[in-house]
């Protein structure tokens, strides 16, 4: 019974994720420009990069490691770097605990914060707490509760970090 009732809340969780997912509008480079406090969302290799937008053309996320094999804080970017060539798309939340301006200014407070952790409080840990009050991240829960879902990101990842290496590598070696 206990088995079944746990396996039951896996695929909760895993539908959860897919519904999110699925729910997601792609922003139209050219014209479009997400509303204050939109949680927006960038493709990346294996996994989905979280940011929440706070106007003018700017996104504050948890970097991570998104640029180098080095833990990122939060910080404020223009949206064309938080996108890194991937189209971003905005996930909807239709019953956010704080108000658009409310969701920017908790973005805010936690500008600099450099306490970056893959499975506690990661970049859509971070959007969650802004919008809903909770540190939560339906990717970390999938592969938690997917193991093949797991393995494939934790191979996109270290596939993604060796990558970022080897740009340092070579950019050291192009500049000596």
């Amino acid at each position: 019974m206990n088995r079944n009732l746990q396996q039951s809340r896996n695929e909760q969780g895993a539908n959860r994720a897919a519904a999110y997912a699925s729910a997601d509008v792609v922003l139209d480079g050219s014209s479009d420009e997400p509303a204050l406090g939109a949680h927006l969302i960038t493709q990346r290799r294996g996994y989905e990069h979280h940011g929440i937008y706070v106007g003018g053309g700017k996104v504050i996320h948890y970097a991570g490691f998104a640029k180098s094999a080095h833990r990122g804080p939060v910080e404020e970017v223009a949206l064309e770097a938080f996108a890194d060539g991937h189209a971003v798309a905005v996930r909807p939340h239709p019953f956010p605990k704080y108000t658009a301006e409310q969701t920017v200014l908790r973005a805010r407070s936690r500008l600099g914060e450099n306490h970056y952790r893959l499975l506690t409080n990661n970049c859509e840990h971070f959007c969650a707490w802004c919008l809903l009050g909770e540190s939560r991240s339906e990717q970390v829960h999938a592969c938690l509760t997917h193991p093949r879902t797991g393995m494939h990101a934790l191979l996109c990842l270290a596939s993604a970090f060796v990558g970022n290496r080897m740009k340092i590598g070579r950019a050291v070696v192009n500049a000596a």
